[in-house]
């Protein structure tokens, strides 16, 4: 019985171009060969089937000759009369795999599949360079060595995952690698210091490749959005075709209370009907650290309605001392029942002149 590529994916036969690319990304870290140096014979073999099973379900022209003849059918060619003129063309990955086919008359029929190299299908989503044994880099920031926090692993599958801007020359190494720089809220408030320690290979002028680690500091400003990026020219792999771009692009942290809007920062405060009517003071701990007192004595607040507080949101990166707004919305609590009493005292505040 031939491999059951969905199996090996474990996806559905339903699964979309994302979940194939999900499933594929999440299977080839774990099992990448150099991750398991103890039992790199078996890693290679799951390697392998992980990568032929994405690199045939990825292609639709591959996929829908393996759902009707099975991987026999694939690698064999499928069977005259199979309709070969209804899958026109190969696509695949570079350097092998793609499909060819005959119209030469009712007994053309489709050549057989060769899968393409692993390691060429990890570098295209990952980064790096496709050949044996020279699968993308791993690199980690270390948030420990004078910025916040404690250590962040840079995966290439998450919100961190590597995007790759390939060369206009058409060659597969991408000419940068981007990877995302998660900072929380207060980080960007406050601006500070991250060094990230940086994994590259180098191949050497005898044909061999080295790996060099390096660290790497970004100074984040003060208001700095999510989206701005910091380019490290050619600190990335040099393989032969030239280093690449590191990019990192900053990516906020939820915060538990506040949520930027551009400049402003917003929050929700909630109040009791009571103090919705009567007057309330409560107090705010702002970004900076610092605590500001809310206080409202005199007008009444309605359900929804904001308030805003000039020079309390974030820094202005571009025009330093210069903040947005704090901007307030009220929610009001109302009681969930009242006795007869209560009503009746409350109906006559409000109706009395």
């Amino acid at each position: 019985m031939g491999k059951d590529y969905y199996a090996i994916l474990s996806v559905p036969k339903t699964a979309s171009d994302d979940e194939l690319k999900k499933a594929y990304r999440k299977l080839a870290l774990k099992w990448h060969p150099d991750r398991h140096k103890d039992d790199k014979e078996a890693a290679e073999k799951k390697f392998k089937d992980i990568s032929e099973a994405y690199e045939v379900l990825s292609d639709k022209n591959k996929r829908q000759i393996y759902d009707q003849f099975g991987e026999e059918g694939l690698k064999g060619g499928a069977p005259p009369g199979g309709g070969a003129g209804g899958f026109p063309g190969g696509g695949g990955f570079p350097g092998g795999g793609t499909f060819s086919y005959s119209s030469s008359g009712p007994g053309g029929g489709f050549s057989g599949f060769h899968p393409s190299n692993p390691e060429d299908i990890f570098a295209q989503l990952f980064g790096g360079m496709g050949g044996h044994g020279r699968g993308a880099p791993f690199m980690d920031v270390d948030d420990d060595m004078g910025g916040h926090g404690g250590f962040q692993s840079f995966g290439f599958g998450g919100p961190g995952g590597a995007h790759q801007r390939m060369q206009a020359s058409g060659s597969r190494r991408p000419q940068e690698v981007t990877r995302g720089l998660a900072c929380s809220l207060e980080d960007l408030y406050k601006g500070c210091t991250k060094k990230l320690k940086v994994t590259r290979r180098v191949r050497g002028a005898d044909g061999n490749i080295a790996t060099t680690e390096k660290v790497l500091q970004i100074d984040i400003k003060p208001g700095w959005k999510a989206g701005t990026k910091v380019r490290f020219q050619k600190e990335g792999d040099d393989l032969g075709n030239g280093a690449q771009d590191l990019v990192f692009v900053i990516e906020e942290k939820p915060h538990p209370v506040f949520k930027r809007d551009g400049d402003n920062l917003k929050i929700e405060m909630t109040l009791s009907l009571d103090e919705a009517l009567c007057g309330f003071k409560k107090p705010v701990q702002l970004l900076s650290g610092k605590s500001i007192l809310i206080n409202n004595a005199n007008s009444i607040v309605k359900p929804g309605q904001v308030s805003r507080m000039p020079n309390y949101g974030m820094p202005l990166s571009k025009n330093p001392g210069s903040h947005g707004a704090l901007v307030i919305t009220y929610k009001v609590q109302f009681p969930a029942s009242l006795s007869l009493g209560q009503k009746e005292k409350i109906h006559e505040a409000l109706t009395s002149e």
